[in-house]
C-alpha cells in the first residue's frame, strides 16, 4: 500500500515537530528566537499596511514567546543575569504592545531591534559552545604518536 501523499502543510508541522523533539536546549531557544523574529516582521509588514487583524495576530505571537523565554530562565542559576533578561524581554514585550494598540512603528522597531540583538548574541553563544564541545569530544579521541614507518612514508615532493 503506497502512502497518501501528505498536504504541503501537514508535512511541514511534522518536520517542524521533528526539529522540536529533536533539538538541543540550545536550539530549541534559536527556534525560539527565529519565531520571534519571524512573526515580528510578519507584524511589522502588516503594520506598514495598516492592517491591524494581521499586525495584532502575528504581535500576540511574538508576545507569547517572549513569555515562554521569560518563563524558562533558571533564576537559580544566574539570578541576576536572569532578571536582566527578564526586564529586556519584558521591555520588549511592552514595545509590542504600544505598536499594536498605537499602531506605532517606533516601537515596532525598538522590539525588533531588542529581538534581533538577542538572537545574535544567542548565535554567538551557540558558536562558542560548540567550539567547546568540540574542543573537549578531540581530548578524548586516543591517538598515537607518530612512528618512524609514518614518517617515512610521508613525502614531501609533489
Amino acid at each position: 500500500m503506497t502512502p497518501k501523499p501528505q498536504p504541503q502543510n501537514q508535512a511541514a508541522q511534522n518536520y517542524l515537530r521533528t526539529r522540536v523533539l529533536t533539538a538541543t536546549p540550545e536550539q530549541l531557544q534559536m527556534m525560539l528566537f527565529d519565531g520571534a523574529l519571524r512573526f515580528a516582521q510578519a507584524a511589522k509588514i502588516a503594520l506598514t499596511q495598516k492592517n491591524h487583524e494581521q499586525t495584532y495576530l502575528n504581535i500576540t505571537r511574538v508576545q507569547k514567546i517572549l513569555s515562554e523565554l521569560i518563563c524558562t530562565l533558571n533564576h537559580n542559576v544566574h539570578p541576576e543575569l536572569c532578571d536582566r533578561l527578564t526586564a529586556l524581554y519584558q521591555y520588549a514585550y511592552k514595545k509590542l504592545m504600544d505598536a499594536s494598540m498605537k499602531h506605532n512603528m517606533a516601537s515596532m522597531d525598538e522590539a525588533l531591534s531588542v529581538l534581533t540583538f538577542q538572537r545574535e548574541t544567542w548565535s554567538m553563544l551557540m558558536q562558542q559552545l560548540g567550539k567547546q564541545k568540540a574542543g573537549m569530544a578531540a581530548k578524548n579521541i586516543p591517538l598515537s604518536a607518530p612512528d618512524s614507518r609514518m614518517e617515512a612514508s610521508i613525502s614531501m615532493s609533489a
